[in-house]
């Protein structure tokens, strides 16, 4: 019988060099694989590193023209601050192997239940279009790739980042086999929301205790509308109280435990699911990291890898 783990994609390539005021948002790719194998959580052979997405596939979801864009270096200053990054071929690449790392998990959670991305969850992503940061929309062309090859015929995208998933929305806005559920700030960022198939808007300074109910109640009825095959979760941090752009009151713990209802409802309905970690942007960056370590600890615990 084969020995079942934990398989998360880890990009090396986030060490590239970034201007100035670019860095902090990337720090935390390289210090989460770092605190889980400090602490034991994880061996070397958890992590595993893709490579590059394919044009082919990713021309699946997005466009010929805005593939090209950013592979030939042709973005305008306006569609780079959109985006708010600016380009380069470094950070082209590095949004082709997160990309291709999702593709990867999504073969990883057939095995094993459940596998992880370190990043990903790219949802502000369209299909001719990048904003928010970024570029490529991972779980959109993770899902595409599924239905493509027969491996999924029903995806539910559960998406908990304190901002809405538009791109992902709008992507799927007329794809029944995709069904994309938000739940989000609001009076967050993206000021002008699409439409996904569900999606919840909380209130301002919203706590642990009011949160995680609407989570309890809105799952079951989530998987008994869609009966999904497959799932994908984006388990953004940005919902912490401490966090400079949420506007939500949720404690850690209190995101630990949606992480365990999440994750435990979906290996109970036997459901293989790829994690992406989403935003969060705590001023102190311990304090995304032990956020984000914690989604690895449940996953690992829920699942007894």
């Amino acid at each position: 019988m084969k020995h079942r783990k934990l398989h998360i994609a880890f990009h090396p390539i986030y060490a590239h060099p970034l201007p100035e005021g670019h860095r902090f948002p990337m720090l935390k790719y390289e210090l989460i694989p770092g605190q889980l194998l400090y602490e034991g959580v994880i061996k070397q052979d958890n992590l595993f590193n893709p490579g590059l997405c394919p044009d082919e596939v990713v021309l699946w979801t997005h466009s010929k023209e805005y593939l090209n864009k950013l592979k030939k270096q042709t973005l305008s200053a306006r569609e780079q601050r959109h985006i708010g990054f600016p380009q380069s071929p470094q950070l082209t690449e590095r949004e082709l192997m997160i990309t291709q790392g999702t593709i990867d998990c999504c073969h990883y959670a057939f095995e094993n239940g459940i596998a992880m991305n370190v990043a990903g969850g790219t949802h502000h992503a369209f299909a001719q279009k990048g904003e928010g940061f970024c570029l490529l929309n991972d779980f959109a062309v993770a899902a595409n790739y599924l239905l493509h090859n027969g491996l999924a015929k029903q995806i539910l995208i559960i998406d908990l980042d304190v901002h809405q998933g538009n791109g992902t929305a709008k992507i799927f806005e007329h794809e029944p086999r995709v069904f994309t559920f938000s739940m989000h700030g609001k009076n967050n960022y993206p000021f002008h929301k699409e439409k996904s198939n569900w999606d919840i808007e909380l209130p301002d300074g919203i706590e642990d205790a009011e949160y995680l109910n609407i989570v309890h109640r809105s799952l079951p009825q989530l998987l008994e509308k869609v009966q999904p095959d497959f799932a994908f979760y984006l388990s953004g941090v940005d919902i912490l109280s401490t966090d400079k752009f949420g506007k939500l009151k949720v404690s850690i713990n209190g995101c630990r435990q949606r992480d365990e209802v999440v994750l435990s409802t979906l290996k109970e309905h036997r459901i293989p699911c790829v994690v992406a970690m989403g935003g969060g942007y705590s001023p102190l960056v311990k304090t995304i990291v032990e956020a984000h370590c914690n989604t690895f600890k449940v996953a690992k615990e829920v699942f007894e890898l």
